[in-house]
C-alpha cells in the first residue's frame, strides 16, 4: 500500500514538475517577445526623433535595413533606379546612409557645405591598414594636416629640379623597352603597368626607384594586390560588417593583415634611416625626407600630427590608391583602343604630326593634342573607375535643402549620376570622345568631369594621376600599335563591377612596334 502511495506522490510531483517548466518556458519567451518588441518600438521612436528630417526614402527592414534591397557590386545601379530627389536616405544594416546624386546637389553639399560633409566613414578594412593614420581614413584636424602635407610635397616635387615629369617619362621609356621584348606575342600588360605606375610612386615616396624583379618591390605590389582583391570579396564585405567575429575565423585575411604589417615596417625602416641623415632640411629630395624634416621640426609639440604612424598611412595611402586607379585607367584605355582601332589611329596620327617619333611626349604637347586628350578624359569617364566616392561622414548636424542630416551619418557621393546625366553630356551611355570636343575639333572642358571627386575630399593626387596617364598613353602609342586576341567586335570593355570600384576585364594582346 505504501509503495503504491509513493508512486503516486511521485507522479503527482513530476506532474506539477513540468506544469513549472511549461510555465517557466511560457513566461520567458513572453519575455523574449516583449524585450523584441521593446527594442523595435525603440529602433521606431529613435529612428523618428533622430532620422525624421532626412531625405525621403524606401523603407527600411528592422535590423537589417534596406541590405537585401541592392547587390553588393551594382549598388549604385540600385541608387540610380531609385533615387527620385537630389538625396535619398536608406539604411545599411542599422547604420543610416543618405545619397546625394546629381551635379547640382553634389556641388551644393560637397563644395557649398565642404567642411560640414568633410569626415570619412571608415570600413574596418580599410581601418586596419591605415590605424586610422594618413590621409585617407582620418577626419578633422589629422586630415586636415596630414592632406595639406601630402598636396604641398607634391606640388613640390613637381615644381622642382627633380620633377614629377621626368619620373613619369623615364617610367614610360622603360615601359617601352619591356613591352618591345614582347614584340609580336601575347602578354598581359597589366602586371608591366603596374610595376611602371609603382615606380612612379616609389621614386617620389622613397626617392628611387625598384628594378621590376626586386623581391622588395614585389612583395609591396603582391601585398597591394591581396588588399585590393580581398577588399572586393565576399570575405571583404563581412569583415567589414562583423570584423571581430571574422577575426577570430581563419582565412586568407590573416596572411594579408601580417604582409600589411611587415609592408608598415619597411616604410618605418625607410623613415629611421632618414633621420639625422637628411642632406639638406631645406631641399628633401623625396616624401619621407619632407615627412622627417617636419617631425623634428615639430619634435617638441605634445600634440603634433607629425610621427611615425601618420608618415607610415600616408605612404600606404598614396602607394596603394595611385598605383591601383592609375594603372587600371591605363589598361582600360589600351583595351578601349583595341575595340576602336579607328579611335587608335587617329591618336597616333594627331601625335605623329605634332610630336614625331624623334622625342617623347611631354605635358606642353597636351594643349596641342586635343583629340588625344578627349580620348583621354572619355576613356575615364566611360570607365567611371568609382561610381560611388568613398563615403564620407557628417561633421556636425546640418541643414540642407529643407532636410537635417545629423552628426555622424554615413553619406555616399553618387559620382556616376553626373557622369551618365544626359543633360550634362552629349553621349552618356557609350564610348564618345565628341563628348569632350566641340564644333571646330578643339578640347572642351566640361565641369561634370567628376571623376576625382569634388571638394574638400576630392582625390590629392589628382595632378600627379592626370600627367601619368597623358604621358603614359601617349608614349605607348607613339611607339606601338595595340591589337587584340580576337575581333574588335568581341572585345567587351564594360568594367567589372567591384565593391569599391570598377575595374577592368583581364585580357591579353598583341603590340606592333611603330618605329
Amino acid at each position: 500500500m505504501w509503495a503504491r502511495w509513493r508512486r503516486r506522490y511521485h507522479l503527482a510531483s513530476l506532474v506539477y514538475f513540468n506544469m513549472d517548466v511549461l510555465l517557466a518556458l511560457k513566461t520567458n519567451l513572453l519575455s523574449v517577445v516583449m524585450a523584441v518588441l521593446v527594442v523595435l518600438l525603440l529602433w521606431k521612436c529613435r529612428s523618428k526623433s533622430r532620422y525624421g528630417r532626412l531625405p525621403p526614402g524606401p523603407r527600411p527592414l528592422p535590423l537589417v535595413g534596406n541590405m537585401f534591397d541592392f547587390g553588393v557590386n551594382e549598388a549604385y545601379k540600385y541608387y540610380m533606379e531609385v533615387i527620385k530627389s537630389m538625396a535619398l536616405w536608406l539604411r545599411s544594416g542599422c547604420q543610416p546612409l543618405v545619397i546625394i546624386s546629381g551635379y547640382h546637389a553634389l556641388k551644393e553639399t560637397m563644395i557649398g557645405l565642404g567642411e560640414e560633409f568633410s569626415g570619412r566613414f571608415n570600413y574596418p578594412l580599410i581601418m586596419k591598414a591605415t590605424l586610422g593614420y594618413g590621409v585617407l581614413s582620418t577626419s578633422g584636424h589629422r586630415w586636415r594636416e596630414m592632406r595639406r602635407f601630402s598636396l604641398m610635397t607634391l606640388k613640390n616635387f613637381g615644381m622642382g629640379r627633380r620633377s614629377i615629369e621626368q619620373k613619369v617619362q623615364d617610367e614610360a621609356k622603360n615601359l617601352v623597352k619591356m613591352i618591345k621584348k614582347r614584340e609580336g606575342i601575347v602578354f598581359s600588360p597589366a602586371d608591366l603597368l603596374s610595376n611602371s605606375v609603382a615606380n612612379v610612386i616609389c621614386s617620389i615616396v622613397f626617392g628611387y626607384r625598384f628594378e621590376f624583379e626586386d623581391p622588395q618591390f614585389q612583395f609591396l605590389l603582391q601585398t597591394l594586390h591581396s588588399y585590393f582583391i580581398i577588399l572586393n570579396s565576399p570575405l571583404g564585405q563581412i569583415y567589414n560588417i562583423f570584423p571581430r567575429l571574422v577575426s577570430l575565423l581563419p582565412g586568407k585575411h590573416h596572411e594579408l593583415f601580417r604582409n600589411l604589417e611587415k609592408a608598415r615596417e619597411f616604410c618605418r625602416r625607410e623613415a629611421k634611416a632618414r633621420i639625422n641623415n637628411v642632406e639638406d632640411p631645406s631641399c628633401p629630395q623625396d616624401l619621407i625626407e619632407a615627412f622627417v624634416v617636419k617631425m623634428e621640426e615639430e619634435k617638441d609639440k605634445p600634440d603634433t600630427e607629425y610621427h611615425f604612424e601618420n608618415l607610415v598611412s600616408v605612404v600606404w595611402n598614396i602607394f596603394s590608391a595611385g598605383t591601383e586607379s592609375t594603372s587600371s585607367t591605363i589598361r582600360q584605355a589600351l583595351l578601349v583602343m583595341m575595340k576602336h582601332p579607328n579611335v587608335q589611329e587617329c591618336v597616333q596620327k594627331e601625335i605623329d604630326e605634332i610630336i614625331g617619333q624623334e622625342r617623347y611626349p611631354s605635358t606642353e604637347d597636351r594643349q596641342n593634342l586635343p583629340y588625344t586628350d578627349a580620348v583621354l578624359h572619355e576613356i575615364q569617364r566611360s570607365m567611371d573607375f568609382a561610381p560611388i566616392s568613398l563615403p564620407h561622414k557628417m561633421m556636425c548636424d546640418t541643414e540642407y535643402n529643407g532636410y537635417v542630416i545629423p552628426e555622424g551619418t554615413t553619406v555616399f557621393p553618387l559620382l556616376c549620376s553626373v557622369l551618365a546625366d544626359p543633360e550634362l553630356w552629349k553621349n552618356p551611355n557609350c564610348f564618345d570622345p565628341e563628348n569632350f570636343l566641340d564644333e571646330n575639333g578643339r578640347f572642351k572642358k566640361n565641369d561634370a568631369f567628376v571623376v576625382f571627386g569634388m571638394g574638400k575630399r576630392a582625390c590629392p593626387g589628382e595632378a600627379l594621376a592626370r600627367l601619368e596617364y597623358f604621358i603614359m598613353f601617349t608614349t605607348l602609342l607613339q611607339r606601338f600599335t595595340f591589337k587584340a586576341t580576337v575581333p574588335p567586335e568581341e572585345l567587351d570593355i564594360t568594367p567589372a563591377n567591384c565593391s569599391f570600384g570598377r575595374l577592368p576585364r583581364k585580357y591579353e594582346c598583341y603590340a606592333f612596334s611603330r618605329t
